[in-house]
């Protein structure tokens, strides 16, 4: 755009423009950070805060076209953008409850665009907020510009950030009109990421709720009906279930316990055949003695001060796999799941099969 075409007024606008732009770079900056900052406080994961200056070259070509209808440049509300772009439609809510709570919002200029219902409208669903920095949140006695000057912040989902910018490159920034049968494929495709869309949230929450059942499940002691998962058993470690026969393991040499990952045993007690919480349970109920004899034979002569927390749940395995038969070649397949596969684990399982002959657990 040729600067010099512009009118006058738009010319002092221009002026205003170059006079504030320490301050549009300065909120610019300072804006995503405070952003950011309440959505890791409130606990929303975003995927990025973006922000620009409306460039001069920017903004002179939005005065050549309508320079008329702004009084000062305190009236254009779209130099200082910033772009929330969230992974889940139903987070551009809560960004929108963090965004009213941090600023003024201009509700009057502001718009949900997410309330179109144009066929190719998925790309530009954003929500948009014309927000002002309340005097009550900062201040500057230098530049007390900064509550004056209005921004845009714009909040939609990775999806349809991405639609935007494909479509934008493809459909309308080509200066070429686009075949209508083109554009009936791009609006057909911006239905089916709307509906993807709506499904990640949808799952999520879903996801959530299920957490929140086995959650109770758990603390209820209803271990029956809760199915063997990483979610169930992470809930299940919480109960501390190993807690009681380590501590007694470790009793055998005063020795402390370390903790150690346990995400390897959700594997293990799948591999041994359990398939809901309340079969490890039971594992724990009916085999903590000999899981304490096993443990006895690998600590028992040793001057060992430090054991691992896994420990327990996985002398307790080998001592179901030995009760119930599983002989050498399930001793060997449980050590491969824990330890990954080796020869050693055949060399283990053997000494430990042959040991577990004297065991008192063995002979009841």
């Amino acid at each position: 755009m040729d600067i010099n075409q512009l009118d006058k007024h738009s010319e002092a606008l221009l002026e205003q423009y170059r006079g504030l732009k320490p301050e549009y770079e300065q909120m610019a900056e300072i804006l995503p950070e405070r952003l950011r900052a309440f959505f890791e406080e409130a606990g929303i994961l975003v995927a990025a805060v973006e922000h620009r200056v409306k460039t001069e070259n920017s903004l002179a070509g939005k005065l050549a076209l309508k320079g008329g209808k702004y009084d000062s440049i305190f009236d254009i509300t779209d130099i200082v953008g910033i772009r929330v772009i969230t992974f889940y439609v139903d987070d551009v809510d809560k960004v929108a409850t963090i965004v009213e709570r941090l600023f003024e919002v201009d509700w009057e200029n502001s718009v949900d665009k997410r309330k179109a219902h144009d066929t190719d409208s998925f790309g530009y669903l954003s929500l948009h907020y014309i927000c002002r920095i309340p005097e009550s949140s900062y201040t500057d006695p230098e530049h007390p510009e900064v509550n004056r000057i209005r921004f845009e912040i714009q909040m939609r989902t990775i999806l349809q950030h991405a639609w935007a910018n494909m479509n934008h490159d493809t459909g309308y920034k080509s200066g070429v009109e686009v075949p209508r049968e083109y554009l009936r494929n791009l609006s057909r495709l911006a239905g089916m990421l709307e509906l993807v869309d709506d499904e990640f949230s949808r799952i999520r929450t879903e996801l959530t709720d299920y957490r929140r059942r086995v959650q109770s499940l758990v603390a209820s002691g209803n271990l029956e009906d809760v199915p063997l998962d990483g979610d169930t058993f992470r809930s299940y470690l919480k109960l501390d279930p190993f807690g009681s026969l380590n501590r007694k393991i470790a009793a055998v040499n005063q020795a402390e316990i370390m903790d150690a990952p346990m995400e390897p045993y959700l594997a293990a007690f799948k591999g041994i055949g359990c398939k809901t919480l309340g079969d490890i349970d039971r594992i724990v109920k009916q085999y903590s003695d000999g899981a304490f004899q096993i443990a006895c034979y690998q600590i028992g002569l040793t001057d060992l001060d430090i054991i691992s927390a896994s420990l327990g749940p996985q002398d307790l395995c080998l001592a179901f796999v030995l009760k119930s038969g599983g002989g050498k070649a399930g001793v060997k397949y449980f050590f491969d799941i824990v330890n990954g596969e080796s020869d050693a684990n055949a060399v283990m399982a053997e000494m430990l099969v042959e040991e577990a002959k004297d065991f008192p657990f063995m002979n009841q």
